[in-house]
């Protein structure tokens, strides 16, 4: 049943990623873009420099808050992520640990056996 609810919640996130791939690349683009007019605009000295890269910033910007909801995908991408190493993981079964003192003094016999 454990196998399931990752497959129903990794389908999920997959198609929510799929759908949200166009934009996540177009949120990519504009921050580079954002980033690279704040360099631009840091180095200059020119007052028309500074326009020109102050406007390019303001249009990444905007492009950038237009493309906020493609968070969306990149939540979907950790949610696969995780999904995938749940999957992979191994039961691990524990050892109970009793009180019988018969038992301990057998396991701890066995240890000091396979010490020597």
């Amino acid at each position: 049943m454990k196998k399931f609810g990752l497959l129903i919640a990794g389908g999920i996130a997959a198609i929510v990623l799929l759908a949200n791939l166009a934009p996540m690349l177009a949120l990519a683009i504009s921050l580079v873009i954002l980033y690279y007019s704040y360099k631009g605009f840091m180095k200059t000295d020119s007052t028309g420099m500074k326009v020109f890269w102050a406007i390019a910033g303001i249009i990444a910007l905007c492009a950038s808050a237009s493309n906020l909801p493609a968070v969306l995908g990149a939540v979907a991408a950790y949610i696969l992520y995780v999904v995938y190493k749940k999957w992979n993981n191994k039961e691990k079964t524990a050892f109970k640990e009793t009180s019988d003192p018969f038992t301990n003094f057998e396991r701890q016999w066995a240890e000091m056996k396979k010490n020597q």
